[in-house]
């Protein structure tokens, strides 16, 4: 009799118990804030500089993981293959406003174990929302790195985080190695937005250099772009221009003002690659920069260097996705070409 009364009543308590919590740790992010997260990560969102931190959760094999679409500044056809590396993405709203700013309302409800975000308010901003936020920091080429191995124990993959680290270390040394052995002359080089006039990303002074360039922006500065005057680059006279779009090149080859530049009369306006992100820009795809560059600046010393062949063994390695020869062509040439389809 006390057992029939017992179980009921039993049943009843428990199902006004709370819930067990589900295992959590904390991480320091790279401002060296705590932040607790969930043991296990199943669903990651990326606001602000989107397609440059989906690519670093590319190059740990995590893809499947994210649960936002591009936001609109990225849904053009230079971005494409955001959607190979990670086709589900392709149908998932954008989580941001158009300032780039957190779309609260939206991150409430996708309801991500972790958003990622290159902004210090915007990760402030959703921890006071109650939203588990990471601030990855990246100013110097090395700390790709450390944001890449950060990712690693986030998503409990220290090893695929050291793959990345091994391979961006192997490649520079490769190039670093033939450079230093043959000390060839080094090209005056400026990547460049040609309609601002500005050298856009503070990188690029680092993979030029690392390439064996000589950035003319290169004036150790601190800060992410530098402006010029048009005759401050007509006395640069670059031996190689280098833009991130086919749009810019082609504007550069048809503005007469450029007409005169050593890279416009020899040929040397060159776009930069595409994959997940513009390789001129930051990028987990920095050491595969760094090796096209280098053909590109010293082909007959990088003569033997298959850049087709290194981007496809690196998108496989690291992203888990085997592009076809033509995909590979597609991106060493500026990315695609059609519009991205409507999302």
């Amino acid at each position: 009799m006390i057992s029939r009364l017992v179980l009921p009543a039993l049943v009843l308590l428990l199902s006004f118990a709370p819930a067990q919590a589900a295992p959590a740790r904390v991480l320091h992010d790279m401002a060296g804030d705590a932040v607790t997260v969930p043991e296990r990560i199943e669903r990651v969102a990326t606001v602000g500089a989107v397609p440059v931190i989906n690519s670093l959760v590319f190059a740990i094999g995590e893809r499947t993981r994210i649960v936002n679409g591009l936001p609109e500044f990225a849904r053009r056809s230079r971005w494409g293959y955001q959607s190979v590396f990670a086709p589900h993405t392709a149908e998932l709203p954008s989580m941001q406003n158009a300032d780039r700013t957190p779309r609260l309302e939206a991150l409430l409800q996708a309801a991500p174990d972790v958003v990622l975000t290159m902004d210090r308010a915007s990760a402030d901003s959703l921890r006071r929302a109650g939203l588990p936020a990471l601030f990855l920091a990246w100013r110097q080429p090395e700390d790709v790195k450390k944001v890449v191995q950060l990712l690693g124990e986030l998503f409990g993959r220290p090893q695929a985080a050291q793959r990345y680290v091994a391979r961006f270390d192997e490649i520079l040394a490769r190039v670093d190695e033939r450079l230093r052995s043959a000390a060839p002359p080094r090209p005056r080089v400026l990547y460049f937005s040609p309609g601002t006039l500005t050298q856009p990303h503070l990188v690029a002074e680092w993979w030029i250099r690392a390439a064996g360039g000589a950035s003319v922006t290169d004036d150790g500065r601190q800060i992410e772009s530098r402006s010029f005057t048009m005759e401050q680059l007509l006395a640069w006279d670059p031996q190689v221009l280098i833009v991130s779009s086919r749009e810019d090149a082609d504007r550069v080859m048809r503005d007469r003002r450029f007409a005169g530049l050593d890279a416009v009369r020899t040929g040397r306006v060159l776009v930069a690659p595409c994959g997940a992100h513009t390789w001129g820009n930051r990028t987990s795809e920095q050491p595969l920069t760094v090796l096209w560059a280098a053909r590109q600046f010293h082909p007959a010393l990088f003569a033997d260097v298959d850049v087709n062949a290194e981007t496809q063994r690196f998108y496989r390695d690291l992203f888990g996705v085997d592009l076809s020869a033509a995909q590979v062509d597609e991106i060493l040439a500026g990315g695609p070409r059609a519009a991205a389809k409507a999302r």
